[in-house]
C-alpha cells in the first residue's frame, strides 16, 4: 500500500478529505430525487423527472460561472461560493410543497454543483506540483466515490417512504455536508500564485480556450465517454437490466455497488500502474473497457437465469469501473496541463461542460432508441461509438505539447503553459 500511495503535500490530503465529506452527503440524496418528489411529495412524474432535469441543465450556467470566478477572484473563493448554493439548494429542497418550489431548489443546487466542479478541479491543479496533477484527479475521484458509497449506505438506514421527515433529514444533511467542507477549505495553506488578481486575467474570455486545437479533441473525446458510458450506466443500463434481462430493483442497486467498490479499490492500483504512461493511452483504454462492458451488458441480456443475469451486470459494472480509474487521472490532468494559470478557471470550466453536455445528450438518445424497441442497436452504436473514441485518443497525442502527455512523469512541464493557439 505504501508503494501505491502517491507522495503529496499535506494540503492535498485536506482537500481531499473534504473531497469525501461532501460526496457523503451527495450520496444520500442523489439516487432519492425522483422518489422523494414523486411518492413524498405527491408530485407527477414529469414535474419530478423535470426537477431531476433541472439539477444537470443547471450546469450549463454553472461551469463557465465557475470557470470565470476561479480565474478573477482565485479558485478556493468560486469554491466557497459554489459549496453556500449547493447547500442552500439542498436545504430547499427539505421544505418543498409544490413543483415550482421543487423546480427552484433543483435549480439552485445544480447551478452549485456546477460552480464547485471547474473551481475545485482548478483549485487541486494549484495544491500540488506539476507532474502529481493525476495522481491527485485519481484519488479525488476514489475520495468522492467513498464519500458518495457511504452516503448511499446511511441513506439505505434513514429512508422511508412513508415518513417525509427521514428525507428532509437527508437532504439537511447534504446541505450540512456541504458547508463542512467550507472549514476545511478555508484551512489550507495555498501557493502564493493561486488566484490571478483581476487585472491580469486576460481578456480573451473563453474564445481562447475555444481557440485551443488540442483542448477541443479532448474536449470532444470527453463528451463522446460521457454520453456512450457514464450518461448511459444511469439511463441505458438499467432500463435494459429491468427490461430485457429481468433485473429487480434490489439486484440493480447490487450492480451499482459493486462500481462503487470497484472504483475504490482499483484507483490505486490502476494510478500505480499508469504512472509513466502516455494518458492519451490511458483514454484509449477507457473506451476499449467501456465498449466491452457494453457487450458484457448485451450478452447478460440473453442469460439463462436470473443469478447468471446478476453476475454478468455486476461484471460489466466492474469493468466500468476500471475504465473509470483511468479516466480521473488522464483528462482532468491534460485539460489543466493544457491551460496557462490565468486561464486555468475557465479551462476547467469548459472541460467541465463536456460532462454537462454528455449527460445531457446520452440519456435523450438513449431515450429515443429504446423507446422505438431498439436495445440492440443502441448498445451495438454505443459499443462503435467506443471504437471511434479509442482510435481518437491515440490520435489526441501528436496534438499535444510536450512533456504533457504523461502520467505523473518527472519530465512533465514546470512552466507556465501557454495554449496550442489555432
Amino acid at each position: 500500500m505504501r508503494a501505491l500511495v502517491p507522495e503529496l503535500p499535506r494540503r492535498a490530503w485536506t482537500l481531499l478529505a473534504g473531497d469525501a465529506v461532501s460526496g457523503v452527503g451527495s450520496g444520500l440524496t442523489l439516487p432519492f430525487l425522483l422518489v422523494y418528489l414523486h411518492q413524498v411529495r405527491g408530485f407527477g412524474l414529469a414535474e419530478a423527472g423535470l426537477a431531476l432535469s433541472t439539477v444537470a441543465l443547471a450546469g450549463f450556467a454553472g461551469n463557465p460561472v465557475g470557470g470565470s470566478l476561479a480565474d478573477r477572484v482565485g479558485a478556493r473563493p468560486a469554491l466557497l461560493f459554489g459549496l453556500v448554493f449547493s447547500a442552500a439548494g439542498s436545504a430547499w429542497l427539505a421544505f418543498v410543497g409544490r413543483p415550482w418550489q421543487a423546480l427552484a431548489a433543483a435549480a439552485t443546487l445544480g447551478f452549485g454543483l456546477a460552480v464547485v466542479w471547474p473551481a475545485r478541479s482548478a483549485l487541486l491543479a494549484t495544491v500540488v506540483p506539476v507532474e502529481r496533477r493525476s495522481s491527485v484527479y485519481g484519488l479525488a475521484h476514489a475520495a468522492t466515490n467513498a464519500g458518495l458509497g457511504a452516503g448511499a449506505l446511511l441513506a439505505a438506514l434513514i429512508v422511508d417512504t412513508s415518513s417525509p421527515a427521514t428525507f428532509q433529514a437527508l437532504y439537511l444533511l447534504d446541505a450540512a455536508s456541504f458547508l463542512a467542507f467550507i472549514p476545511i477549505l478555508v484551512r489550507i495553506r495555498l501557493p502564493a500564485t493561486e488566484g490571478a488578481p483581476v487585472e491580469l486575467v486576460p481578456r480573451g474570455g473563453y474564445r481562447e480556450i475555444i481557440r485551443d486545437r488540442a483542448f477541443r479533441r479532448l474536449w470532444i473525446l470527453t463528451t463522446v465517454i460521457v454520453a456512450a458510458g457514464y450518461a448511459q450506466y444511469s439511463a441505458a443500463f438499467p432500463a435494459f437490466a429491468t427490461g430485457r434481462a429481468g433485473l429487480d430493483a434490489h439486484q440493480l442497486a447490487l450492480c451499482f455497488a459493486a462500481n462503487t467498490v470497484a472504483v475504490v479499490l482499483a484507483q490505486l492500483p490502476v494510478l500505480h500502474f499508469l504512472r509513466g504512461r502516455r494518458r492519451t493511452s490511458a483514454l484509449a483504454f477507457v473506451f476499449a473497457v467501456t465498449g466491452v462492458s457494453w457487450a458484457i451488458v448485451l450478452a447478460g441480456g440473453g442469460a439463462p437465469t436470473p443469478a447468471a443475469a446478476v453476475t454478468a451486470f455486476s461484471l460489466a459494472m466492474i469493468v466500468l469501473a476500471v475504465g473509470e480509474t483511468a479516466l480521473a487521472p488522464s483528462g482532468p490532468a491534460l485539460a489543466n496541463d493544457l491551460a496557462s494559470d490565468a486561464s486555468r478557471g475557465r479551462y476547467n470550466g469548459v472541460y467541465t461542460l463536456a460532462w454537462t453536455t454528455g449527460f445531457a445528450a446520452g440519456p435523450a438518445v438513449a431515450g429515443a432508441v429504446l423507446a422505438a424497441g431498439q436495445a440492440n442497436a443502441l448498445l451495438l452504436g454505443l459499443i462503435a461509438a467506443c471504437a471511434v473514441g479509442a482510435v481518437g485518443s491515440l490520435g489526441l497525442a501528436r496534438h499535444l505539447p510536450p512533456g504533457v502527455d504523461v502520467v505523473d512523469g518527472e519530465e512533465a512541464h514546470t512552466a507556465i503553459r501557454e495554449p496550442a493557439l489555432a
